[in-house]
């Protein structure tokens, strides 16, 4: 294993110093325990947290900032933030409207935020992102796992936070998006946790993992590798299986790289889905292509797509300022 590591044991907290230090106009770090936050802290709005195990990057936090979240807690590489980080979190960024926490559906992440929302003495709320649906049950989830949905969740809600929207109308709007956003991933390689120093899974190079999880978790099924149209095909039937949406539905399409694929080949992606997407008499009015929810060095891609309304379109397209996402009306 060839990494950029100084000590495995101390990769977090210098990624996270590296972090803040190339945006410090926009995030504060706090290393005992781990958190992000907002350089400037907002007022009178819901917060919104989120966070996860560190490998995802940019997600979670990349998107720290205006527009977005309050506050991240990462944890460790593929394992979840502690509840003392998310209570430490919740308490720096409370802006007396409550705490609305954003949560992939992983038992370890939804266990420590349960856990965290449970000790805290202000109003909260969580959203649970559910996004996946290559799986319905996994050795990490019950239900369909959180996955590249979680930042146009964390975006549009993060919108809605910031008019002064109470906890109530910001966990609904989640719950919401959650509930129209399918993804679906293909690996074409594992990843190695700097930890373990060797792939999470073999995989042949003649081989793909159809449906994989964002931490090398197991797909639908292992196959021979095939053209990106023929896999694309499968990765969209699957999402509109999910989704089943009506001809002429505006619609948001992000096609997301887990870290190792180059941008030409996402490119490619997005043209095959377009197409077929466009075939079933959809209209893709929104786009995304790019890194934004990763998995360590793995190569591969996931698809989603976000059935779109006024509202859900309102906030996707309002300003942003956060390490990852930046742009103004």
């Amino acid at each position: 294993m060839k990494k950029f590591i100084n000590n495995v044991d101390d990769i977090l907290t210098e990624s996270l110093s590296g972090f803040a230090a190339a945006h410090a106009d926009i995030v504060s770090l706090n290393l005992e325990p781990h958190f992000l936050t907002r350089r400037q802290k907002a007022e009178n709005k819901v917060a919104i947290i989120s966070g996860g195990g560190s490998g995802h990057e940019p997600l979670h936090s990349g998107y720290v900032g205006y527009g977005m979240l309050d506050a991240a807690c990462p944890g460790h590489v593929f394992t979840s933030p502690s509840p003392d980080q998310m209570l430490a979190a919740a308490e720096a960024v409370h802006a007396g409207k409550g705490v609305l926490f954003i949560v992939k559906n992983y038992a370890g992440d939804v266990m420590n935020f349960e856990m965290a929302a449970e000790m805290l003495t202000f109003e909260n709320a969580t959203v649970l992102t559910s996004d996946d649906v290559a799986v319905e049950n996994s050795t990490y989830t019950t239900g369909r796992r959180g996955v590249a949905g979680t930042m146009i969740v964390e975006k549009v809600v993060g919108s809605l936070a910031e008019t002064g929207a109470d906890l109530a109308v910001c966990k609904a709007l989640g719950d919401k998006v959650n509930r129209r956003t399918a993804s679906m991933g293909v690996a074409l390689t594992s990843c190695t946790v700097p930890a373990a120093g060797r792939p999470t899974f073999d995989i042949g190079d003649t081989e793909l993992e159809m449906g994989v999880g964002i931490h090398g978790e197991p797909g639908r099924r292992r196959e021979a590798m095939r053209n990106a149209d023929a896999i694309v095909a499968d990765l969209v039937a699957a999402i509109l299986e999910g989704l089943k949406p009506t001809p002429g539905s505006e619609v948001l399409l992000l096609i997301n790289g887990f870290a190792a694929t180059p941008l030409m080949e996402l490119y490619l992606l997005y043209n095959s889905a377009a197409k077929l997407l466009q075939a079933q008499g959809l209209v893709i009015s929104r786009s995304l292509v790019g890194n934004y929810t990763t998995a360590l060095d793995m190569a591969g891609a996931s698809i989603t797509v976000t059935l779109l309304d006024d509202e859900i379109r309102q906030h996707w397209d309002s300003p942003v300022h956060t390490a990852a996402l930046r742009w103004q009306c």
